[in-house]
């Protein structure tokens, strides 16, 4: 029998161990979990409007803050950075997944004053424009919609979450590029100069500030500074409400301070829709869920792949998804709030042979009249709202979809506050007869979390106005069956179908499919101003992948 020296035997041993080390390492960390692939985060990211505000809320998840807590923050930025989209004086709709996959949706949206303008929808116009005036100023739910979810999932103290824009409002921020390039446009430029808001968009020359000026909101940074060390009931029921109240009035307006007092957050479930192998959650009426939910199981009952955008198979990819996006107007009559309308209104948008019937009705040769979609009346609402989609290293999820509605709301100031207020209220024209105390607007917004089979999470969501649903449909469609990244899927031209059924290409949408499209009869229209814009995180095999949209400048961050 062979011996073998003390030496040679603590080889073997040694080399034992070390087989067995690699073993459990292998156990430990498979290979679903090796380096991620440049450009990824391995922990949590923020996907915010700007590399400013995903900053800010990536600032917060590394101090320990949750999903929400940055969410909330980078919103408040945003409100500084964007003022054109959202806001404090507006509200937004959040959906939010825990790490064990239970969802809510947490909608804050304003709501209509107890007292309003007799006849408002008379004041309704049929063109292009901006809609101005206090008459349409409805009841923001901005913060008390922050308190609510940070109450439930925040981590952070309060008034951390405040402290960056607090700073950034009161010391001032170079105009934003984006920001400055949209106040040089004719009729914002206009809009801007005629009205309250040039006491902080203005020079001393009474013109609209452009490159190189400093943006500084000094009374909002005031107002943060109460409502980041006294809560949310200094705007409902203190102070800053009593002021803003104040100014509202002064400007024609007919809110009151009960109407701060009485607002509250509304929690619901999430409607879970079935896309493909995929669960879809997206917040119910009156937000825009249902119509996204159409339009994305319409078209995945269609061969989808990567060879769909490959010769004939685009022209026929697009030809179908128009026609979707056209019986998707047609059934925009059937968002509304549920608590002053049908309460089932919306459901057969969720309805398998309802939707498969519908498809049927996609012929491969051409398009019809109007009416064979059963057509909406137009909406005039395609360019305001911001979307943030977070993810932390805990699992929770949030997308949140914020607004005040169009261009810097109707272009109310409240000097004595800071605010900039909304002006939700047009958004029932064109999609209501009647207006009543307390109801919510119809809306396009649709903050999505999705989850694959496989375990991953696909957190979405866009801005844009009417816009939203081409923008965000879009987007998951390139993403999820035709083969791409998510920043080519987000970064690719789309298509959108107004509700009167024009057909509007982005630009850099390939010029020979459009002469194809025509062929189909698809009538062309002349829409020049493309912000929609999609924010999303993903998270597949432990690697996290943030997209901030360049339309607006944005850039994603995290760690």
């Amino acid at each position: 029998m062979a011996t073998f020296k003390p030496w040679v035997v603590c080889c073997f041993v040694s080399a034992g161990l070390i087989s067995a080390v690699a073993l459990v390492c292998l156990c430990i960390f498979p290979m679903g979990h090796r380096a991620c692939p440049g450009g990824a985060f391995t922990h949590a990211a923020v996907a915010a409007d700007s590399l400013r505000c995903s900053e800010v809320g990536r600032s917060m998840l590394q101090q320990g803050g949750s999903a929400v807590d940055g969410a909330i923050a980078a919103l408040l930025c945003t409100s500084v950075v964007n003022p054109q989209s959202m806001g404090i004086g507006g509200g937004s709709i959040l959906t939010v997944r825990t790490s064990k996959g239970h969802v809510k949706v947490y909608n804050f949206r304003e709501t209509v004053p107890k007292t309003f303008k007799k006849n408002l929808l008379n004041d309704c116009t049929g063109t292009f424009g901006l809609t101005t005036g206090s008459q349409w100023i409805g009841v923001p739910g901005e913060l008390r919609g922050y308190e609510a979810v940070h109450k439930q999932y925040g981590k952070l103290p309060w008034s951390k979450l405040f402290e960056p824009t607090i700073k950034l409002a009161k010391e001032g921020i170079p105009l934003p590029a984006f920001l400055g390039n949209l106040l040089q446009f004719g009729i914002v430029k206009n809009h801007v100069e005629k009205s309250s808001l040039c006491e902080v968009l203005c020079n001393k020359n009474k013109t609209v500030l452009s490159t190189g000026d400093i943006l500084k909101f000094p009374k909002l940074a005031e107002t943060m500074q109460t409502i980041a060390a006294e809560g949310a009931d200094a705007f409902y029921t203190g102070r800053i409400g009593r002021d803003l109240i104040q100014d509202i009035e002064a400007a024609g307006g007919t809110l009151k301070r009960e109407d701060l007092q009485s607002f509250h957050v509304r929690v619901e479930d999430a409607w879970t829709v079935p896309v493909g192998d995929a669960k879809m959650y997206v917040p119910p009426p009156p937000a825009g869920g249902p119509l996204l939910a159409f339009i994305l199981r319409l078209m995945k009952g269609f061969p989808l792949s990567p060879n769909s955008l490959v010769g004939e198979e685009k022209i026929l990819t697009y030809h179908r998804y128009i026609e979707a996006a056209k019986f998707t107007n047609g059934q925009k009559s059937s968002i509304s709030d549920p608590v002053f309308n049908d309460i089932k209104s919306a459901d057969h948008l969720n309805d398998a042979s309802f939707i498969n019937r519908i498809r049927d009705m996609i012929l491969s040769n051409g398009s019809h009249n109007d009416s064979y979609y059963s057509n909406a009346k137009p909406s005039r609402d395609h360019v305001g709202t911001t979307h943030v989609s977070v993810l932390d290293e805990d699992g929770l999820a949030v997308s949140v979809t914020s607004t005040i509605n169009q261009l810097f709301g109707g272009g109310v100031y409240s000097p004595r506050t800071g605010v900039i207020l909304n002006n939700e209220l047009s958004d029932f024209c064109g999609r209501a007869s009647t207006v009543r105390a307390g109801e919510q607007p119809p809306s396009s917004m649709i903050p999505v979390i999705l989850e694959s089979k496989s375990g991953g999470l696909l957190v979405i969501g866009g801005s844009g106005g009417s816009m939203i649903t081409s923008a965000v449909a879009m987007s998951m469609m390139n993403r999820l069956w035709l083969g791409m990244s998510l920043k080519d899927a987000i970064a690719a031209p789309i298509v959108f179908v107004e509700s009167n059924n024009s057909v509007n290409y982005e630009p850099g949408f390939n010029k020979s499919v459009i002469g194809d499209l025509a062929r189909f009869g698809h009538r062309s229209g002349t829409w020049k101003y493309f912000f929609n814009v999609v924010n999303a995180v993903e998270k597949e095999n432990g690697c996290i992948v943030a997209v901030s949209d360049s339309r607006k400048n944005g850039m994603s961050a995290g760690y």
